[in-house]
């Protein structure tokens, strides 16, 4: 796993995910241009191509060992499914070192947003307060429909362990792409990043 850093070291920290399942790669061009894209004043972002590149490289949802990270975070674990499964969770919580090295990057950054991006939905869901003017704000800016993320058993996820290791008032949330990510797309994505860090995390 490669991090980047880069922005404004006093600025508001934001960690972005590109990818966590390997066939789910198109958020790696959201990290892409905010790699290249001018620092931002007030913004600290870290920077995270894909916490999953053996799966990334082969195109498969699970990591070299057949788990879904996605299901594998130690915060409401749970056995989950058999290896060869879709969902399946893993023999422990953080038994991944995919997922143990993320950990241990949240718990070094803290962050005050973490995003994550999944394909392909197409949707955000909804929240309230903070989180869900944030959430509303990048569905504005990007054209995602905000819409209830269905149809998984949700334990051990990694938007629900990031909430645990952000600032005072923190949160992450994910981000699902549509079937494919044009490139004026991504860069949209990662000015939407930017913006809502800017507007309504900093100060």
């Amino acid at each position: 796993m490669t991090v980047t850093r880069r922005g404004d070291v006093d600025g508001v920290r934001v960690l972005v995910i590109g990818c966590i399942h390997g066939n789910e790669a198109d958020g790696i061009a959201i990290v892409e241009h905010l790699m290249r894209m001018d620092s931002p004043d007030g913004v600290d972002l870290w920077l995270v191509p894909t916490i999953n590149p053996d799966g990334t490289a082969a195109d498969i949802r699970h990591n070299a060992s057949g788990v879904d990270l996605n299901r594998n975070f130690p915060v409401n674990w749970a056995p989950l499914a058999e290896p060869g499964d879709w969902q399946y969770g893993g023999p422990a919580a953080a038994s991944e070192p995919e997922t143990a090295a993320t950990v241990a990057l949240g718990e070094l950054v803290e962050p005050s947003l973490v995003l994550w991006y999944h394909q392909d939905l197409f949707r955000i869901s909804p929240s309230r307060g903070l989180s869900g003017e944030v959430r509303a704000r990048y569905a504005e800016l990007t054209g995602l429909p905000l819409i209830e993320v269905t149809g998984g058993t949700y334990t051990g996820t990694a938007s629900q362990w990031s909430r645990t290791v952000t600032a005072d008032g923190g949160f992450g949330f994910t981000v699902e792409l549509g079937p494919s990510l044009t490139d004026a797309e991504a860069e949209r994505h990662a000015e939407a990043v930017v913006t809502v860090a800017a507007e309504l995390l900093s100060g």
